[in-house]
């Protein structure tokens, strides 16, 4: 297991292995390769991992070069030594790295007030911020990305939905599709030297993913269609069993909750971890009910657990995981919502299994998860589990019985055939978000903690009642008593109220958003367990079961009951997200109360000239 890889030295440097021994099916033909497939060896050495980037304050203009292919173009971009990529020497291996954007440090260590906030009251605004949180400063380079690779949110639509899907650079869409037009990839599964460089490139991916989680050599990695198919990958193969417990926390996603399904059809006892106010986990009952539910030496037992909620902004402590494996559990980690603005290195902080999505890192290409298992747990899952495809086995007795599944552990869990023409953007989009992830927490945090604080700032002019209730976890403010410190996020889960101090209704604020071009998100984000903790629902929670179980429950039911719509508003920044964002939504909450929250224009259609309709914009795009 996890020898179908070559691991990345302490140098992060990384090969691809040709060995047959080591991949029987995608890389065994390499020894065979054209001459361009075998270019790809002088590139071994290229560095993908965000561990080796720069310290970004001590770069001086002799470290940095300017990118020849960029020029003409607005805002020339320089790119540290450490990650800048030779041309390749030939079109057809692999596309170019996107090139990452930093430009001279501020004078003064401030940054310019942003181009959209030019009269007295956001000037005042902004000095306040960089005041009250002069880490921001530090992310200058940000600013720089955002302005050259995302310059298409300088027009109409202020994004605030990170937590839904990030933003693609240009640079990734333009090298990738020079990309694919210069080169012929074939069916990984073929013989062709189309398809030895597809295969070439998957295996170059996978390094990629290993090297930017810093896994421990052994380590394999699985590409799905996302997190959730990474999540279920897990559940449906697990060996539950009557005698040990599937331990999750309350706050988590739908597709965590859903893993219960296999345990409950095998026996297995499901156990869940409570939240306190504002989410997360309670950590001194954690380690308890951990302690409790420990399995039998010997009997698998699995515990799941969220690395940051995407809706109530917590970051529970790592070393609840610990704990749970030093006590005989498998453990899982839903990174979805972690991954894209939070460094994780799985050699400090080891877990069995991680599920990712690349979508949620950085915006392309959607459809694109990965499972990353440590060493020896993928040899163990596949034994276990219930099916098979195509790509997953060597041969099929038919009729019969007898399966003779694959040797290598990544090709046994990727059924059919691999996204291959879209996997070679999975190597470029980590280069490019590895070179800014340092500096995204305390930059997250910074804008996060400023717009929770300024739309609570918010009053109705005449009962001066507050329009805004922020109910998510906010960086910097002190924990439940008898609770550790827990970590925050870029998420703001907020409530919108009116004149009386009665909710506004969440279609409502949503319409009213979007006909502003405000992009965000209402409801409960997947996460029943997360929203019910913010909106103190517990008790309604506990009764869903009790009714007639030939009509299972369902959302309009539980609002009914409620008596209101359920949800929150939630605004989320990540890797493009600046302080205009903040600063724009802050102004469209201040307009919407002027309003009386009244829609008086319909939703723009974005990508025009203003009166082309929707037709339009797709009628181009194809």
């Amino acid at each position: 297991m996890g020898s179908s890889h070559s691991r990345p030295t302490a140098t992060t440097t990384v090969a691809v292995d040709t060995s047959s021994a080591l991949h029987p099916r995608s890389l065994k033909r390499l020894k065979s390769a054209p001459h361009s497939l075998r270019l790809l060896r002088p590139l071994e050495s290229a560095s993908i991992s965000r561990s080796s980037s720069p310290s970004y304050n001590s770069l001086s203009e002799k470290q940095v070069e300017r990118d020849p292919s960029r020029k003409g173009r607005p805002c020339d971009c320089i790119a540290p030594h450490d990650y800048w990529q030779p041309p390749l020497p030939t079109k057809s291996v692999l596309p170019v790295s996107v090139p990452i954007i930093l430009l001279p440090s501020p004078t003064a260590g401030l940054l310019p007030a942003p181009a959209s906030t030019q009269h007295s009251q956001s000037d005042v605004a902004y000095l306040r911020f960089l005041h009250d949180y002069p880490q921001y400063t530090s992310s200058w380079h940000v600013d720089a990305l955002r302005r050259s690779e995302y310059s298409r949110l300088a027009q109409d639509e202020t994004y605030v939905d990170y937590m839904g899907g990030a933003l693609y650079p240009s640079s990734l869409i333009s090298v990738h599709a020079e990309f694919l037009q210069s080169t012929v990839l074939g069916n990984t599964h073929s013989e062709s030297p189309s398809s030895k460089l597809s295969a070439a490139l998957t295996a170059r991916a996978r390094a990629a993913v290993l090297s930017f989680f810093n896994a421990p050599p052994g380590s394999t990695v699985i590409f799905t269609a996302n997190a959730s198919a990474a999540l279920k990958l897990v559940g449906e193969a697990f060996p539950f069993t009557p005698r040990a417990a599937y331990i999750l926390p309350e706050d988590a996603h739908n597709s965590v909750h859903g893993i219960r399904e296999f345990a409950k059809a095998k026996g297995a006892p499901v156990v869940y971890l409570s939240s306190p106010p504002r989410g997360g986990v309670r950590v001194r009952e954690a380690f308890t009910l951990i302690d409790k539910h420990a399995p039998p030496a010997g009997t698998p037992a699995l515990f799941a657990y969220t690395g940051q909620s995407n809706i109530t902004n917590s970051k529970p402590p790592l070393a609840v995981l610990a704990h749970a494996s030093a006590r005989g559990f498998t453990t899982l980690l839903d990174a979805a919502a972690l991954a894209p603005t939070t460094p994780i290195d799985l050699t400090h902080t080891p877990v069995d299994a991680v599920a990712i999505s690349f979508y949620k890192m950085f915006g392309f290409p959607t459809g694109i998860g990965a499972l990353v298992l440590a060493p020896g747990i993928g040899a163990w899952l596949r034994e276990k589990r219930p099916w098979f495809a195509g790509g997953t086995v060597e041969v099929v007795q038919v009729p019969g019985t007898a399966v003779g599944r694959t040797a290598a552990i990544d090709e046994a869990f990727e059924d059919g055939t691999l996204n291959y023409t879209l996997l070679p953007a999975v190597t470029t989009g980590l280069r490019l978000l590895g070179a800014y992830l340092p500096a995204l927490p305390a930059r997250i945090a910074a804008l996060s903690a400023s717009c929770a604080r300024l739309l609570e700032e918010i009053q109705w002019p005449r009962s001066g009642l507050p329009a805004v209730r922020v109910l998510s976890r906010i960086p910097g403010a002190p924990p439940e008593p008898g609770e550790p410190t827990q970590g925050t996020g870029g998420i703001v889960s907020c409530l919108m109220f009116d004149e009386k101090g009665e909710p506004v209704p969440l279609s409502r604020v949503a319409a009213h958003a979007a006909a502003n071009g405000i992009a965000l998100r209402t409801g409960c984000m997947c996460n029943p367990g997360g929203a019910a903790t913010l909106l103190s629902l517990g008790s309604l929670m506990s009764v869903l079961d009790q009714g007639d179980t030939s009509h299972p429950p369902t959302l309009r039911s539980l609002e009914d009951a409620a008596g209101r719509e359920l949800g929150v508003v939630r605004i989320s920044f990540g890797l493009a997200s600046c302080w205009t964002d903040v600063w724009r939504v802050r102004c469209w909450v201040v307009q919407a109360l002027n309003e009386q929250w009244t829609i008086r224009t319909a939703p723009p259609v974005y990508g025009t000239n203003g009166d082309a309709g929707l037709e339009s914009v797709v009628g181009r795009a194809i």
